[in-house]
């Protein structure tokens, strides 16, 4: 099929739903201004930024381009919940080893960890991370207060005799439990090096209702739902949904119900899903998400939304090349998606360019929203700002020969 016989797109709305993210949304907001003019200018396109978008709710930014001669005007929005995210870190040191240990008990006894071990290891390595981060510190601030004491005993010993080696002890438990303590803190105060905290806070969160959604969360994703219902009614060619990392399967269950529960206007504009560098078994894979695994099933069903899922075996904070749905037990006959597709790093990304970012891994995990200096095809800003639908961006694409796509979780119940 040739250009000249795609419907142009002409205006756009698009919803973008972070990760577990705390950060304010502004910073999404820089992050594709800087990135639209590299790829830009790499690409050879125009394009450019206004905010904030004149339509969206929330928080948001227009964006001007020219891409093959057609000048199209999108409104970008991001969905938030970092409000919630941040809600949920408001714990305590030791509130957080002890999610530590609830976290790695559900993972264990429910048997995903070992399912999700069969999958990809660069995100079991990031979800073991932080329970060998915390160990570790945890066990430094218990060395040091150990060493304090010894000290304070070896002191009063050698100075005033064994009588006092028993005040010493407890003068050294003092002092070397208050200096245990600091480190702790520090290391917490100092999470943005390390990402411990962050990351066991992120998947508690996912664990806590063992794969089920929080009412708060439930009550937010209705939010969004009413959002891009709201924009279908608007004088726009395509709405176009993109989630990211633990987006991604709030991006399904969202549609999910747009499906169950809404009416399709007439003449509404095409809807459509991309979802990048997803970290969807961490979550359909535990007992309780028999919502999410159902959510899954009936989208990749759906004729109406085009789903094109995007990893890379370079982001090892995803599952790459997992077909969400399959390896969650929910393909059927009926299945039409989603295109499971790589934006392979390693081409896309120059060799200087890869090797400046081959072991910065939470900036791998966001590069499907930046700039690739040897483009292949998959352009993010081509794809939100560009003249074609999504649908039809990737009408002739063949999904990756190496993705996986049979079922590997132990649980696949999903929702009356």
């Amino acid at each position: 099929m040739s250009s000249t016989d795609l419907t142009k797109v002409r205006r756009r709305r698009v919803f973008y739903i972070p990760g577990y993210d705390p950060f304010p949304p502004r910073r999404y907001r820089e992050l594709y201004r800087r990135e639209s003019a590299e790829q830009a200018e790499i690409s050879g396109y125009d394009i450019a930024m206004n905010a904030p978008a004149p339509s969206a709710r929330g928080f948001g930014w227009h964006v001007t381009a020219r891409i093959d001669g057609q000048k199209t005007e999108t409104d970008v929005e991001v969905l938030v919940w970092s409000d919630i995210v941040r809600g949920s870190r408001r714990t305590s040191i030791f509130g957080t080893y002890w999610d530590l240990i609830s976290t790695a008990w559900i993972y264990l006894s429910t048997g995903t960890l070992a399912r999700v071990m069969r999958l990809r290891k660069g995100p079991v390595i990031a979800a073991l991370y932080p329970v060998f981060a915390l160990f570790l510190q945890a066990f430094l601030a218990a060395l040091l207060a150990s060493l304090v004491i010894r000290g304070f005993a070896f002191t009063a010993e050698g100075l005033l005799g064994a009588r006092a080696e028993t005040a010493a002890l407890v003068l050294g438990a003092i002092v070397g439990g208050w200096l245990a303590w600091l480190l702790l803190w520090w290391f917490e105060r100092n999470d943005g090096r390390f990402f411990a905290y962050y990351l066991m806070h992120d998947f508690a969160y996912s664990a806590a209702g063992r794969g089920a959604y929080a009412q708060e969360l439930e009550e937010r994703l209705a939010e969004f739902r009413h959002r891009i219902m709201a924009a279908m009614e608007e004088e726009v060619d395509e709405v176009l949904l993109v989630g990211h990392s633990s987006g991604a399967h709030l991006g399904v269950s969202i549609l999910a119900d747009i499906l169950r529960t809404e009416k399709w206007p007439d003449g509404a504009p095409a809807l459509a899903f991309l979802s990048l560098g997803h970290v969807v078994p961490m979550v359909s894979f535990l007992p309780q998400a028999q919502r999410l695994r159902g959510d899954l099933r009936l989208l990749s069903q759906s004729q109406d939304i085009a789903w094109v899922d995007v990893t890379a075996p370079g982001d090892g904070c995803s599952f790459s090349l997992c077909d969400p749905v399959a390896v969650s037990g929910q393909a059927t006959p009926e299945k039409r998606g989603p295109l499971v597709f790589s934006a392979a790093f390693t081409q896309s990304l120059s060799p200087q360019k890869w090797k400046a970012l081959r072991w910065r891994f939470f900036r791998l995990h966001f590069q499907y929203l930046c700039a690739f200096d040897q483009p292949k095809d998959y352009d993010y800003f081509q794809i939100t700002a560009g003249p074609l639908r999504l649908a039809d961006r990737y009408a002739d694409r063949a999904p990756s020969k190496s993705r996986i796509e049979h079922t590997v979780s132990k649980h696949t119940s999903v929702s009356g």
